[in-house]
């Protein structure tokens, strides 16, 4: 026969109290049932006040007046020539034509007149095969303007400043 010794009845680290009797300790969350909950209200009210405060004071409140003036504005470039190009001769969709020739605004600063090879090719690629309807339309013609412009001040880095339509005939 072998004889057992029992040392010590201590609960295993983590282990409840098997008989399921409250430990004598207090446990770490005092207070009714629901303050927990109620806490975390209290808190998320607080943060977003302090956003709400935060928000005001940026973009109404006194905080408001302390941006950079010069990121709100720039100047507007001061026009100079307009350089005129000579029609060209482009093919629409369906077996249309178009006939179309260009000023570039130029701005102040540039003295000498500039390549047009770039915004022929440009204008070239955008309105090429195109529908009639679309180039004719005075809509469609006003946003392939606004498109052509938006392309030239890229492709000369600002010194193209405004398109003007010098011929414009379709067939």
């Amino acid at each position: 026969m072998t004889e057992q010794r029992v040392i010590a009845n201590k609960p295993k680290i983590g282990a409840r109290d098997g008989a399921g009797s409250a430990s004598a300790e207090p446990s770490s969350v005092a207070g009714p049932p629901g303050w927990r909950s109620k806490k975390l209200v209290v808190l998320v009210a607080i943060v977003a006040l302090l956003g709400a405060g935060g928000g005001y004071w940026f973009l109404a409140g006194p905080g408001a007046g302390s941006r950079p003036a010069a990121a709100e504005e720039s100047p507007a470039p001061e026009p100079g020539v307009v350089q005129e190009l000579e029609p060209i001769s482009l093919n629409l969709a369906g077996g249309r034509y178009l006939m179309i020739g260009l000023g570039l605004q130029l701005t102040a600063e540039v003295e000498d007149e500039i390549d047009p090879s770039i915004a022929l090719d440009r204008t070239i690629a955008l309105f090429s095969g195109r529908p009639i309807e679309e180039v004719s339309s005075a809509e469609g013609r006003a946003a392939l303007k606004a498109e052509l412009v938006a392309v030239l001040e890229g492709a000369y880095h600002g010194e193209v400043i405004d398109v003007f339509f010098t011929t414009f005939v379709t067939q």
